[in-house]
């Protein structure tokens, strides 16, 4: 199924399963436009209709309407902003307060019983679909989310293993045996994992992966190797790479290593340029065979 067909069919699917498809929203009679403005009007009393239109992304006039009609019921007030004396600041009535607390507890109930036949592992992984999904689709607010750097955690290693092996076979046409070299290499680092030794970093935006990089040791006790360096698609061009990077060398360098090495392929441009501008030079490379294609492997050294 091409992706146009599948968005669309999960829509006619979500659309249906929380109700959307219902004249009104649960406990009461609002419409799903007219609660989505409700909702804004809970987020205080310095909104303008401007503002809550950008947000929502409604019509002007749409709005207009939904706004006279609560004014009409006796949901809203306004008063003229103090700032700007042709600007109307908007806000609930209690009466509107009221309606908007009802309202909530009805959509939460919903909620809640659509959760309820889910273990906690279904809503775990509920939750974690649906915040992919809204990291990249929102991006306005994965934009601006801060990217945080954390240890690894249950499922952490499963989750790397497989957007490797994915993204280099988007982009670089990279067979299974790549995924099988990744398993191999992490299935050693949990087997002889040493956390006076190693380390692990896992970058996070929003709530979801966007990349990792492993420091572990190597066969000379003075050398630490930098492993399975990745950035997602969507989070290249922030700085991450450098920063999961630069974790990388601070800890080996914390720990006291002479030097950092790394193993990478010459297609990999762009991680290329990171270990370059950190310091890292090359110091081998060879032609070699793998992944399905004819490859340039390289070695990097940092003196530390």
């Amino acid at each position: 199924m091409i992706p146009v067909d599948e968005v669309r069919s999960f829509n006619r699917f979500y659309t249906r399963e929380i109700g959307l498809l219902e004249a009104h929203l649960p406990a009461g009679d609002f419409t799903l436009a007219e609660a989505r403005v409700l909702y804004e009007l809970t987020q205080g009393d310095r909104r303008t209709a401007a503002e809550i239109g950008r947000g929502l992304r409604m019509d002007r006039a749409h709005l207009s309407r939904i706004l006279a009609r609560f004014r009409a019921r006796g949901l809203l007030r306004s008063r003229v902003s103090p700032d700007h004396g042709k600007h109307l600041l908007l806000a609930l009535t209690e009466a509107g307060q009221a309606a908007f607390a009802a309202l909530d507890h009805g959509t939460r109930t919903q909620v809640e019983a659509i959760l309820a036949p889910l273990d906690s592992e279904g809503r775990e992984r509920l939750v974690a679909a649906m915040q992919a999904i809204r990291a990249v689709l929102d991006r306005d607010r994965a934009g601006g989310a801060a990217v945080l750097l954390r240890d690894l955690r249950p499922g952490d290693l499963g989750w790397i293993t497989h957007r490797q092996a994915v993204l280099y076979h988007r982009e670089y046409g990279w067979d299974w045996t790549y995924e099988g070299l990744v398993s191999g290499i992490l299935a050693g680092f949990v087997a002889g994992h040493d956390p006076a030794r190693e380390d692990a970093w896992v970058a996070e935006r929003a709530g979801v992966i966007v990349g990792s990089v492993f420091l572990m040791q190597g066969d000379d006790p003075a050398v630490a190797k930098l492993r399975l360096l990745y950035v997602e698609p969507e989070a290249r061009g922030l700085g991450v790479g450098r920063r999961l990077v630069a974790a990388c060398i601070d800890r080996a360098r914390a720990l006291g290593y002479r030097s950092l090495t790394l193993w990478t392929n010459d297609v990999l441009i762009a991680a290329r340029r990171i270990y370059q501008a950190a310091g890292f030079q090359l110091v081998e490379q060879a032609p070699h065979h793998a992944f399905g294609h004819d490859l340039i492997g390289q070695t990097w050294i940092l003196d530390l």
